[in-house]
C-alpha cells in the first residue's frame, strides 16, 4: 500500500465520526437534518436527474439508458469522483438551508 491509498483510506473511513467518506456525511445529514429541507433536497436531486435524462433522451434517443445498462462504463474513477463531488455539493445544501 503507497502513501496515497493510505490517506484514501483514511477519508473513506465510514466508521470516522471526523471525516468518513461524502456518501457517509451526506446519509448522516439526510437522516438528522429537517425532514422538510432533506425532502426539498432529495425533490431537486430526482428534478434534476429527471431533466437531464429529457437531455440524453433528446440529444441520443432511449438507447443510453440500455447502453450504460449493459456495458462496463470506462470511466468509473471520473463517475466515482464525481458522486463524491456531488454528495458534497448536496450535503452543503441541506446544512446550508438548516441553520
Amino acid at each position: 500500500m503507497n502513501d496515497n491509498d493510505k490517506y484514501a483510506a483514511l477519508f473513506e473511513d465510514d466508521d470516522d465520526i471526523f471525516l468518513g467518506s461524502p456518501k457517509s456525511k451526506f446519509l448522516d445529514i439526510v437522516f438528522n437534518a429537517n425532514q422538510n429541507l432533506v425532502k426539498d433536497e432529495l425533490c431537486n436531486i430526482v428534478e434534476r436527474v429527471a431533466a437531464l435524462e429529457m437531455m440524453l433522451d433528446e440529444k441520443v434517443g432511449g438507447d443510453w439508458e440500455r447502453e450504460l445498462a449493459t456495458n462496463d462504463y470506462t470511466r468509473t474513477s471520473e463517475v466515482e469522483e464525481k458522486a463524491k463531488s456531488l454528495f458534497i455539493e448536496y450535503t452543503g445544501n441541506v446544512l446550508s438551508k438548516n441553520e
